[in-house]
């Protein structure tokens, strides 16, 4: 597959829950992409997975992709099997508990099935450039006016 893209995301929340934003900068070759976007109630970790799902559903055609997240849920949910697992039990986490955010981990699921996904973990607020770019992109949209409702998010 020659279609090749990095992509480092982050969401962030004030107050989780609370409004929230994500951001995400994807790279293609010499070409470098912005994406972000909020709601008005939210949490961090919905955050977190919305901007690798924005991200992933913005790309035109089977890729490639290394994507980067400070996001431990995210990263290891998806590189542990975890996902895949609560998944397959009924989104449930073990026989009693629900796993939480499961419209959000099938859409990522779903893109995994679509582009060839390579999750990294990168520490947070490190000095890794476009992870701060896009803590940013998320910290802006989440201060945003009007933002829409998460119609996934559950008290």
């Amino acid at each position: 597959m020659s279609n090749k893209i990095i992509i480092y995301t982050d969401g962030a929340c004030t107050g989780n829950p609370g409004a929230g934003g994500y951001g995400a900068v994807l790279i293609k070759d010499d070409q470098r992409e912005e994406i972000s976007g909020g709601y008005k109630l939210t949490t961090n970790n919905r955050m977190e997975m919305m901007a690798a799902i924005a991200a992933l559903q913005s790309l035109e055609e089977k890729s490639e992709v290394t994507l980067h997240s400070d996001s431990k849920y995210l990263v290891d949910a998806v590189e542990k099997g975890w996902a895949k697992k609560w998944q397959a039990n009924g989104w449930k986490r073990n026989k009693k508990d629900k796993a939480k955010n499961p419209d959000l981990w099938q859409l990522v699921l779903d893109l995994c099935n679509q582009h060839q996904v390579n999750f990294v973990w990168v520490k947070g607020h490190a000095g890794i450039p476009e992870n701060e770019r896009c803590d940013q992109l998320a910290v802006k949209a989440a201060k945003g006016i009007n933002l829409p409702a998460d119609e996934g998010y559950q008290v």
